[in-house]
């Protein structure tokens, strides 16, 4: 069962979106049309046939440092892609700004927007009449007292708290409406090697949308996913839950006894060969979130080598969510189901420690995959 979510996850609160940065923005178009191009059928040399739309959006991004210079505003752009019906960019900003990041990127959309309405006929948002009949009696009462003040349709809008646009855009046709979503998502870059796979990320967005396409039955993205009493995001093989044998990967950091590193233990090396010899004996797949080292050793082992794997996090899956380049590859072989349960900030409390610190949020991702385990019938695995 697949219900809705917001398109975006929240902005990162508390950053200086003013001050230098690296970001990976991404943005879609309204109601997800394809309008930007069409992606071609071959992984092995992927790519999207632009649009003379698709085209003008990588003119425009292309574009943003030398508009920007005249704002006060120094950044650079380093990797882009139009995919059909949304657009990834790499933008870094190397100096402290006059303008936020979302300054940037509303310019950018409204510019795009401007040559979309343009090639349908229409004149500029500036330049044209409210195109509502503000008479009539279902128009509501807020439209109808600022229609009469003479507005124009650009400066109407810029006017509208988002609750009235919402309304506003329900009421014209499609060609008044912007382009691309009101809102934008943005990965903060943390360091150089962040950013490296990020444009590798941006690059290789087409063979990953291919892959998905080609492979729908291992690469199934489900919202909510009823198994047991919870409710998980999922991405990946959902048919690893009806395996028979499911093998939970569970690491102290330190040894009980010894206090060494678990990992480092002869106890360690034991309970690895045995988890091996059950996935070497087939229809067994390891469950574990990788949080200690050992289990991270672990579910790593498992990428590589194509083990069975459910991985449990704690970052949600929404729409628009993908994983990394490792656990993509491991999707695409069938290999891998990544679960992200929607309640975890609600479970109890560990050792008094709230229920949303990671201390808590990692000692119940265990939980979840010992429950996982625990499951034998099918209709408990999965509702």
């Amino acid at each position: 069962m697949i219900t809705a979510v917001p398109s975006y996850r929240p902005r990162n609160p508390g950053h200086d979106y003013y001050g230098q940065g690296v970001y990976l923005v991404t943005i879609v178009i309204g109601g997800r049309t394809p309008l930007l191009g069409r992606l071609g059928n071959d992984p092995m040399h992927p790519e999207v046939h632009l649009s003379p739309l698709g085209e003008k959006v990588l003119q425009e991004w292309e574009a943003i440092p030398a508009k920007q210079i005249s704002h006060g505003n120094k950044v650079a752009v380093h990797a882009c892609v139009c995919m059909p019906d949304h657009f990834h960019g790499v933008i870094e900003a190397l100096e402290p700004m006059q303008w936020s990041l979302g300054d940037i990127i509303q310019a950018f959309k409204a510019t795009c927007t401007s040559y979309w309405q343009a090639q349908q006929g229409e004149p500029s948002s500036t330049n044209r009449s409210i195109p509502v009949d503000c008479t009539s009696p279902s128009v509501p009462d807020w439209l109808r007292e600022k229609a009469l003040d003479h507005y124009n349709e650009g400066s109407l809008i810029r006017a509208l708290s988002q609750k009235q646009r919402k309304e506003y855009y329900a009421l014209v046709g499609r060609q008044h409406q912007p382009l691309f979503d009101d809102n934008y998502d943005d990965t903060v870059c943390l360091d150089d090697r962040h950013r490296q796979a990020m444009i590798a990320y941006v690059h290789d967005n087409p063979r990953r949308a291919i892959l998905r396409r080609l492979l729908p039955d291992v690469m199934q993205r489900c919202l909510h996913v009823k198994i047991g009493n919870r409710s998980y995001g999922a991405f990946g093989n959902l048919f690893l839950l009806r395996w028979a044998n499911k093998v939970q990967v569970q690491c102290h950091r330190r040894h009980p006894v010894s206090r060494e590193p678990y990992e480092t233990t002869d106890d360690y090396a034991r309970q690895h060969d045995e988890w091996v010899a059950q996935v070497m004996r087939g229809a067994t797949v390891i469950v574990t979130p990788g949080i200690s080292r050992g289990e991270l050793l672990m579910k790593n082992e498992c990428l590589e080598k194509g083990y069975p794997l459910i991985h449990l996090q704690k970052e949600p899956i929404g729409p628009y969510w993908k994983p990394e380049s490792s656990r993509f590859e491991a999707c695409v072989r069938g290999a891998l189901l990544i679960l992200a349960p929607w309640d975890l900030d609600t479970m109890a409390p560990v050792a008094g420690v709230p229920s949303d610190s990671d201390y808590s949020r990692f000692h119940n991702l265990n939980v979840l995959a010992a429950e996982l385990c625990s499951f034998t019938s099918e209709a408990a695995i999965l509702k």
